[in-house]
């Protein structure tokens, strides 16, 4: 067995790419070939449809939309002048949901018909910011004190990306977070981890105490073979140069599993 291959995963299926970068009314000329009216006012029905999305959502929040209805918010600075309701169905039906969207790889979003740069950009600027907000609430604050707040993190961070990512949450003598950094990207089914780089930066940072944490694109969290032997792994060298592994969280869609939890740490 590679000592450098872990955590087994299920693949995903691909999907034909498709092309273009803005949607556009049928018979509307193509970029580049503008028509004369190019450049007017959106149409009075696309404002007020807008006017109204945007005010049921100041008063009742997101738990008020839909999730394309949540995308077609995002969708109105990158797409200012046209019908974005299709294309928030389209990337529904391709991705499954708002937060899987959110996390989906560039490529793979420039796949969807109607999707371009500035779609990207749009949705990208927002998973960055639900993720720093996110991180904003647990770095440098006593983790084990706050583990749900740590949960949702994770969650937020992970749970819905489509390929394999294992980071690593250094902590300091009081259990405060002082680090969490990503030590690996993978694919689909298995990301490569490398227990000496994670004890050697444990050993940079001062760090005392560890939490592993990867996610299943799958959305099952159950651990594979692999996941149990790289963590044994991972947990004698820390162990050989005084550091604790506290616990290595698998991120599913909607639940996590524990090691510590499930007597496997």
């Amino acid at each position: 067995m590679d000592p450098n291959r872990t955590f087994g995963e299920m693949p995903m299926p691909l999907f034909d790419p498709a092309p273009d970068d803005v949607l556009l009314p049928a018979g509307a000329p193509p970029p580049g070939r503008r028509s004369s009216g190019a450049g007017k006012a959106a149409p009075s029905y696309l404002a007020d449809h807008r006017a109204r999305l945007r005010e049921r959502f100041m008063q009742g929040g997101a738990a008020a939309l839909p999730d394309y209805e949540m995308l077609e918010l995002v969708l109105f600075r990158a797409i200012p002048r046209q019908d974005v309701k299709p294309l928030a169905r389209r990337l529904i039906e391709r991705f499954g949901d708002f937060n899987r969207v959110l996390s989906a790889h560039p490529a793979r979003l420039a796949e969807v018909e109607g999707v371009g740069p500035a779609v990207v950009t749009e949705l990208k600027i927002v998973e960055a910011a639900a993720q720093r907000l996110a991180r904003a609430r647990v770095l440098h604050r006593p983790v084990l004190s706050g583990w749900q707040v740590l949960l949702d993190y994770c969650h937020t961070s992970m749970a819905h990306r489509e390929t394999e990512q294992f980071r690593v949450l250094y902590l300091d003598r009081k259990n405060v977070l002082i680090a969490d950094e990503e030590q690996a990207q993978g694919t689909v089914d298995h990301v490569p981890v490398y227990p000496r780089e994670i004890i050697r930066r444990a050993l940079e940072l001062n760090a005392s105490a560890l939490i592993l944490v990867h996610n299943h694109p799958s959305g099952d969290p159950t651990p594979s073979d692999s996941d149990i032997t790289m963590t044994a792994r991972i947990a004698q060298a820390a162990d050989s140069m005084g550091i604790t592994v506290h616990d290595h969280l698998i991120i599913g869609k909607s639940r996590e599993l524990s090691f510590r939890a499930e007597g496997l740490l």
